[in-house]
């Protein structure tokens, strides 16, 4: 690795240790680690912003920059609040402007510091917070925490009962006594921070949850970016610390993985496999009066949620970590920010330091996407995936495409870079001993490349300064050409291709291929074909597939682990009922018995429309927020939730009355729209359609008919002589 690659991946300033920084208007304060404890140091911190025009302000000083763009850096010796009132004056004049909001970004680019250099992901200070309330809501008159669960990675585990002010005062005392770097929860933006916040100020506690004292901050909305979604929340900031929430990260983490079908902390320890194997279950509307009763179990209960929380962290957060210590910008706000930003403040740094202009973010441009073929439909066996080892990033780099702006030419060499050390970081793995500190390390490092490599391509089409979409346009066309020669390639050599998506092939092979080493020397072989640089990789084998659609299928692994993929078989969305008929209707497809569907659907035809099927089976569960209040259901929803005390933020369970209106779960009266729920099951099994074949479809699955619209028996005749 090149020094000046290592400056520009890790910036310009080596200091260890870093944990933490704070600005003040003139002033950034350190928290840096010396041996088991942290100490503060301060250094001048300098506002600025660059601009596509020369401009002079009072105490300011403005200084060229070479080349196109924003190329006038204005810096404010005289702090952040010049810096602000200049802010406003350029926008009022809609002047062009490169910048960042946040003070601790501008610092950190400026000064060419990262967080944690010199540290692993374990040398952090790690504390975990779950709590048990009365009420999902802290505003309440009945609202209380009952209960604090809390733990970090020096050994503390201690679970808090007692009134309520003497268990906040001592989780306070606990937080300044542990002094952790970071505050993990679960959920912890959305429920936990709010609760404890409210509760504090309900008994005027001053929430005191960051270093020297300092009380805890409500920021304003912002989004977390999910892959190619993001999900807006309203972050809390603690002085000299740092909040990440493992809902988010399991998110993040699991974005292209598709392992986990549901969020909830329960679940994700599950399906990774670190619940602890005691674990203890409670049902959470019964919290409240097992505790009455039984007050250790419930004791245990919390202590394992801090615990599962801790192992969730140290699975999904490693990534994020060590992003951080490349990115300049807070370990918080790396957890919540896309790639292509992340790589926008590597380059923006860079730039700066260089005295260079910031190129302008070009105007959207449609190019083409990846190409995607679903082939075939329904039940084939054995099935091997091929894909093209980070198809983009391959063909920018062996077809030198860049961004055409990139004028200090750092864009393909440090995705170069990023390559190599990922493929470094990934032979160190294969000789380290799985579970030890350094094999975390490699992994969580490899990750963090990984993540940033595989965004390169999406930098390029995505909003950022220097984007380029005729780049984004050549290497698209070129990706869909390597693809469809992978596809041609195995028919030609007797496989069946299933589906193509972007970067890989799903298909059958030929009946001589048994073995999973026989796979890979025959996916090694059609890779030949393909271009230099080009590396094509066995990606995985498979008893079985259920392929329905693009990007919807289902995939039975060797040892019978179904992986769904796609929401028309698994959405969160989806009521329980339909879930557990996809589910089964799905199992008698693999097991090759479609002739028992039938059977299967119109039993619970026939359960739905005699009042048999239990309404939580029917019922929906949503958060209420605006989008449900203002979308087709607001109406209904609103007028079900009107006087129950339920606030925005809450889950509540609906279902459909037999007048249409929706009604909460808790007040049902045996009235629940049975033709709904039948036309519902209905359209669940329309998701099976290409399954099972079209002519195939109305026979298996008969279109119920309303009630009311079928004849009485006791009104019909039969016609003897007919």
């Amino acid at each position: 690795m090149s020094e000046r690659l290592d400056i520009v991946l890790f910036g310009f300033d080596p200091t260890e240790k870093i944990v933490a920084v704070e600005t003040g208007d003139k002033e950034a304060t350190l928290f840096v680690r010396e041996g088991q404890t942290t100490v503060t140091r301060t250094q001048p911190f300098v506002p600025w912003l660059a601009t596509d025009k020369e401009r002079h302000f009072a105490g300011a000083e403005t200084t060229a920059l070479d080349g196109e763009g924003y190329n006038w850096l204005v810096r404010f010796p005289s702090g952040w609040r010049a810096y602000q009132e200049a802010k406003r004056t350029l926008r009022d004049e809609h002047a062009g402007v490169c910048q960042y909001g946040s003070a601790i970004k501008q610092f950190m680019v400026a000064s060419g510091l990262t967080l944690f250099q010199g540290m692993v992901f374990d040398d952090l200070n790690r504390m975990q917070i779950d709590i048990e309330t009365t009420t999902l809501d802290p505003e309440l008159a009945e609202a209380s925490i009952f209960m604090v669960s809390v733990s970090d990675t020096r050994g503390l585990s201690e679970v808090l009962i007692g009134p309520e002010p003497e268990m906040l005062r001592q989780l306070l005392h606990l937080v300044e006594t542990c002094d952790p770097d970071v505050i993990e929860g679960h959920n912890f933006y959305s429920f936990d921070l709010p609760y404890l916040l409210a509760r504090c100020a309900a008994h005027g506690i001053p929430p005191t949850f960051g270093r020297h004292n300092s009380p805890a901050v409500m920021g304003a909305p912002r989004n977390c970016a999910i892959g190619t979604n993001a999900r807006q929340f309203t972050p809390v900031y603690l002085y000299g610390r740092h909040i990440l929430d493992t809902l988010f990260q399991v998110q993040r983490f699991d974005w292209s993985r598709g392992q986990v079908s549901s969020y909830g902390l329960k679940e994700c320890a599950q399906t990774y496999g670190i619940a602890p194997p005691d674990r203890v279950y409670l049902d959470r509307r019964e919290i409240v009066e097992i505790f009455k009763t039984d007050p250790e179990r419930v004791k245990t209960y919390a202590a394992q949620d801090a615990q599962e929380t801790a192992a969730l962290a140290a699975l999904v957060a490693p990534t994020e970590f060590y992003a951080t210590q490349m990115v300049p910008d807070s370990y918080q706000n790396v957890a919540v920010t896309g790639n292509g930003e992340k790589i926008n403040a590597i380059l923006l740094r860079e730039y700066l330091r260089q005295g260079r202009a910031v190129a302008k973010q070009k105007t959207p441009q449609p190019y083409p996407g990846g190409y995607t073929e679903v082939r075939l439909t329904g039940v084939i066996k054995p099935i091997v995936k091929a894909d093209v080892e980070s198809l983009y990033p391959s063909l920018m780099q062996t077809m030198k495409i860049g961004p055409a702006s990139d004028t200090l030419r750092i864009f393909l060499p440090l995705l170069s870079d990023l390559t190599q050390r990922r493929l470094e970081a990934k032979g160190k793995l294969k000789t380290t001993p799985k579970g030890s500190r350094d094999y975390e390390y490699w992994d969580g490092l490899q990750n963090s490349f990984k993540s940033l490599i595989n965004s390169f391509y999406g930098y390029v089409g995505g909003p950022f300064y220097f984007n380029d979409y005729e780049a984004a346009k050549q290497v698209t066309e070129a990706g869909q050409a390597i693809v469809k020669q992978i596809a041609a390639e195995l028919e030609a050599q007797g496989s069946c291709v299933v589906e193509i998506d972007t970067d890989g092939v799903y298909f059958q092979p030929p009946a001589a291929i048994t073995t999973e080493s026989e796979e890979q020397a025959y996916v090694e072989r059609i890779g030949t074909v393909l271009p230099p640089g080009i590396r094509l990789a066995h990606d995985g084998s498979y008893a079985a597939m259920l392929s329905l659609k693009m990007k919807n299928y289902v995939l039975v692994e060797m040892n019978g682990h179904k992986i769904f993929k796609g929401s028309s078989l698994r959405s969160r969305s989806d009521e329980r009922y339909g879930k557990h008929f996809l589910t089964e209707a799905v199992d008698l497809l693999l097991d090759e018995q479609p002739e028992k569907l039938s059977h299967l659907y119109q039993t619970l035809v026939d359960k739905i429309e005699a009042g048999q099927m239990p309404i939580d089976e029917l019922a929906k569960r949503e958060r209420v927020t605006d989008k449900l209040l203002s979308s087709e259901m607001r109406k209904r929803a609103a007028e079900a939730i009107r006087g129950a005390g339920i606030k925005q933020g809450e889950f509540v369970s609906l279902y459909q009355k037999r007048d249409k209106s929706l009604g909460l779960l808790q007040d049902y009266a045996h009235d629940e729209d049975s033709d709904y729920y039948a036309q519902k099951l209905y359209k669940f099994a329309g998701r099976l359609k290409e399954a099972v074949g079209e002519e195939q479809f109305d026979t298996l699955f008969p279109k119920p008919v309303p009630l009311a619209k079928r004849p009485d028996p006791s009104q019909m005749t039969m016609d003897l002589f007919a």
